[in-house]
């Protein structure tokens, strides 16, 4: 689908001029009405990245066997997309306080709806890491207009608070429906449709753009600094790549220095910031211990959901043997009740202080963790869909919270940059999560998988790296070896997943704990 396919869908005499520029909806109204419709209109863009942000995850069995990727490269299909992201948030934050939110709003979803096509449509495992990168591009200019447009459009404490409730709740619901979206079409269609079914959301989302989403931009933005836009990329993304490429024994050094040179652009930046007197990120807000603690506290709570979406989506499809509808199906009740907590908790935290609602949601989530560790190779389905139902009220419940924390703290005409502080915080959290949990889940694996003899070549180094690799082997070595291999890959995969539970559970009360402290008023 072409650019001028895109434009062709919307209504009759709206021009792609109109959808950048349109007067339409170039105030805010008084109509509570107007503002909620808005709002509807926003949702469609987080919906569709937050799906997007696991539905890889169900997916990627099924794209591990028909593009055959290494065990590395299988990481990177996950993490391009969240490396780039997290690069370029701050920078297209501030770019749509400069240019207009809701222009790079329809900016962002055009080129979206374009890399998704091709992603579907990759026939090499490099070609989807390709498609998958530059779609972060597109992304960084979605997520972080939605924020900074709902901070300006609500400026009622108490319509405030409510929106952003339905947006953290639709951002962490999204993430946890992605399976069950996956196991939908994976059940259906080839598994290019997983990236397909982004187009004609963002298509209608373009559709409603020119009438109901106000245009607005930050009325004194100074001149456009570029030095400090490339020192926030030059920051952010090597230090996200080093992070995950840190566990890797072969790649230490290398993540080392590239580790050595974001810590040195972030120096850079951070000097450029405090000497600006137009800062395209202003530093004071971390001055407030709650804003940095609700930074905090969003990435651990996406460090959470995406770690355990990545391996449990392996368990239930590779070793209990579900189809991917079927493993979808296990995961509703948990996304149910991540939609459910995080509306919920909004009378509760005007009486209950933020920090307390914050510690017990992660620790629902630590309990998530931990049960799924001591239950181990003895973990029924049945107590695996209780584990996510845990962690999906914990998820749901302490991102509706910092959230309001974050984005209340901020100035209405910073608030392009504000949000893309959280929204850095977000696929940080996404990028940790898989590269932190899947490591050490690899790790394990590789240590207790036996591959028999008879097995060489590609297919042996295949089975010893992944369990998708194993699975495949397996199928194709056939009788009493066959069997062996399979049974011995399942069990040292489970083998990893009770020792990634472990950390992960300690970590969540860690975050808990700190989030007591960080929290409190200044």
């Amino acid at each position: 689908m072409s650019a001028v396919d895109l434009v062709r869908l919307v209504p009759q005499g709206v021009t792609v001029s109109a959808l950048l520029t349109s007067p339409v909806a170039t105030a805010v109204t008084g109509s509570r009405a107007r503002r909620f419709a808005a709002l509807a209109v926003l949702m469609l863009p987080v919906l569709l990245i937050s799906v997007d942000n696991t539905v890889l995850s169900f997916a990627l069995p099924t794209i591990a066997r028909a593009l055959d990727p290494s065990a590395t490269t299988q990481l990177w299909i996950v993490d391009a997309y969240p490396l780039v992201l997290a690069g370029l948030l701050v920078v297209m934050g501030s770019i749509g306080d400069r240019i207009g939110r809701r222009r790079i709003l329809v900016i962002g979803a055009t080129g979206f709806a374009l890399l998704s096509v091709a992603a579907a449509f990759a026939t090499e495992a490099w070609m989807l890491v390709a498609a998958r990168a530059v779609m972060g591009v597109f992304g960084a200019m979605l997520m972080p207009a939605t924020l900074s447009i709902i901070r300006n459009v609500f400026v009622d404490a108490g319509e405030r608070r409510m929106a952003l409730a339905v947006w953290s709740t639709m951002f962490a619901a999204g993430n946890a429906l992605g399976p069950l979206v996956g196991g939908v079409l994976l059940a259906h269609f080839h598994w290019g449709a997983v990236f397909l079914v982004a187009v004609p959301i963002l298509v209608l989302m373009l559709v409603g753009v020119p009438f109901f989403v106000p245009e607005s931009r930050d009325p004194a933005p100074g001149p456009v600094d570029v030095p400090s836009m490339l020192l926030s990329l030059g920051t952010l993304a090597p230090v996200a790549w080093a992070i995950k490429s840190l566990v890797h024994p072969e790649e230490r050094g290398l993540a080392i220095a590239v580790l050595a040179v974001g810590v040195l652009c972030g120096v850079a930046f951070v000097r450029r910031q405090l000497r600006s007197r137009t800062p395209m990120l202003d530093l004071r807000l971390f001055r407030s211990t709650a804003f940095t603690g609700s930074v905090l506290m969003n990435m651990a709570a996406m460090f959470s959901l995406t770690g355990f979406l990545f391996f449990i989506a392996q368990h239930l499809q590779l070793v209990a043997g579900l189809d991917p509808f079927a493993s979808g199906l296990v995961l509703v009740p948990g996304s149910v009740l991540t939609i459910v907590a995080g509306l919920v908790v909004v009378p509760i935290v005007a009486r209950v202080a933020p920090r307390w609602v914050v510690a017990v949601s992660l620790t629902f989530s630590a309990a998530a963790y931990a049960m799924v560790s001591v239950l181990g190779h003895h973990a029924s389905i049945v107590a695996l869909a209780f584990a996510f139902v845990l962690l999906g009220i914990g998820i749901g419940a302490s991102e509706t919270v910092t959230n309001d924390l974050i984005i209340s703290t901020a100035p209405a005409a910073k608030a392009g940059a504000a949000s893309a502080v959280s929204e850095t915080a977000y696929e940080i959290g996404a990028v940790l999560g898989t590269a932190v949990l899947g490591t050490i889940l690899a790790t394990a694996y590789r240590a207790h998988v036996v591959v028999p003899d008879e097995l060489g070549g590609a297919a042996h180094t295949a089975a010893q790296e992944t369990l998708g690799g194993a699975v495949s082997a397996a199928a194709d070595l056939g009788g009493t070896a066959g069997q062996a291999l399979l049974e011995s890959a399942r069990a040292a995969f489970d083998s990893g997943v009770t020792i990634t539970g472990a950390v992960a559970a300690v970590l969540m009360l860690v975050a808990a704990a700190a989030s007591v402290v960080m929290l409190k008023r200044d």
